[in-house]
């Protein structure tokens, strides 16, 4: 596809591996100038990713620190960065932080169209009224939007943007980067007379993985529950240990009820790994589990669908109605349903599952969400806010963000 020189703007709170992996997709096909907030923030520990050479990256500020002043820092340099690049759209992520509101106010100043990028659905989080109507009030800033997949795309339509104006394949992962290194964990892990792999990072032979901040909205606590149940259930031998990775506030929690259950020695918590070590993590499981009650998306079920594995998910994740396919690469469960999540447990661990065939499932599903459909998306909206602007915000509403920027 012919690279667009259409200069566009994509911003994000703070580049990760995930964000390096889209921006580099799309500076492909367009002009990708990607700015971020902060160079580092508190929520993720990931290490400082480096730019690949098909976008500019532009760092507005060192570290997040929750000050007004700070905040004033960051909307006054966002607003001069705007005002020297020029871009002919900017694509903003969602509609609540300082430098996506910053930007909009931009946009209306300038006649700028801008590109919604949002990962929202309508029952992520309890909605309230008012809210709703603010948030719809801020959709009318925008020209297209770009999303994750199609509850996601219901919830941008119910927020007023008209359907085809709205793009899907926000959340994506480097699908070859996790297969590749996954399937070398794996070859390395077979060979004959060695388990060095294995051995140097402490992990059993059969293990489910999960991978989560230790947060109260990933359930883990339940998580930890279920497995405790799975366990007993298969009294009779043979179960698979738990690895969780990550850490977080409830950590101290986490450990006393594993301890409080008995299953200190079938539950492992390694720690938060950064982005080069998470292969070998998904690459040696037998499948993955994600319990959380609350996810927009929930990029580790890609992740670990790259990686080759069957996936236990949540339907209150995102992604579950795009990328799990009943029976055929996975299931989804009542994260409030402990007892229906260790019965998947017992039937995915069951000797005669196909675990394979669902894994090679996960694959072929995931092929058709990798960094070129984040690009394609992202080119399909800057094509249509171009093509098809929305009509100019009125007073109030550039009131309204000026007055949501100055809380």
């Amino acid at each position: 596809m012919m690279r667009l020189d259409t200069k566009v703007a994509v911003l994000f709170w703070r580049f990760g591996p995930y964000h390096q992996t889209r921006l580099a997709a799309a500076g492909e096909i367009l002009q990708v100038f990607g700015i971020e907030a902060c160079g580092m923030e508190d929520t993720y520990a990931w290490e400082k990713t480096k730019t690949s050479g098909s976008f500019i990256r532009m760092t507005l500020t060192d570290r997040q620190a929750n000050t007004r002043q700070w905040k004033q820092e960051l909307i006054s340099k966002m607003q001069s960065a705007l005002a020297d690049l020029k871009p002919a759209v900017v694509a903003v992520p969602g509609w609540a932080s300082a430098d996506a509101l910053s930007a909009l106010s931009w946009c209306g100043r300038t006649n700028t169209p801008a590109v919604l990028m949002s990962e929202s659905t309508e029952w992520d989080e309890r909605r309230v009224q008012w809210k709703e109507w603010m948030k719809s009030r801020i959709v009318r800033h925008c020209s297209a939007a770009l999303v994750g997949g199609r509850p996601h795309a219901d919830y941008a339509e119910q927020l007023g943007m008209e359907p085809d104006r709205i793009f899907q394949g926000y959340d994506i992962v480097d699908n070859d980067y996790f297969s590749q290194k996954a399937d070398e964990a794996k070859r390395e892990d077979s060979k004959a007379g060695t388990r060095k792999i294995r051995d140097l990072h402490g992990l059993p032979d059969n293990y489910f993985l999960a991978s989560a901040r230790f947060v109260e909205k990933k359930n883990l606590s339940r998580l930890i529950e279920a497995y405790a149940l799975y366990t007993r259930k298969k009294a009779s031998g043979g179960a698979w240990k738990l690895v969780i990775l990550g850490d977080g506030p409830l950590k101290p929690h986490l450990l006393k009820q594993i301890n409080d259950l008995g299953i200190q020695g079938f539950v492992l918590l390694p720690g938060f790994k950064q982005y080069d070590r998470l292969p070998v993590y998904y690459g040696l499981a037998g499948a993955f589990i994600h319990a959380s009650t609350a996810e927009q998306w929930g990029l580790v079920v890609n992740e670990a669908m790259a990686s080759g594995l069957p996936v236990l998910v949540s339907n209150r994740c995102g992604c579950a109605a795009d990328l799990v396919q009943e029976n055929r690469n996975g299931f989804t469960f009542d994260p409030h349903n402990v007892g229906q999540m260790a019965e998947l447990m017992l039937r995915i661990s069951d000797p005669g599952f196909q675990s394979s065939t669902f894994g090679s499932e996960s694959r072929r599903i995931l092929a058709n969400w990798g960094p070129k459909r984040f690009a394609d998306g992202l080119r399909q909206a800057v094509e249509t806010a171009i093509a098809k602007p929305r009509r100019k915000s009125g007073i109030f509403d550039r009131l309204l963000l000026q007055s949501l920027l100055a809380r």
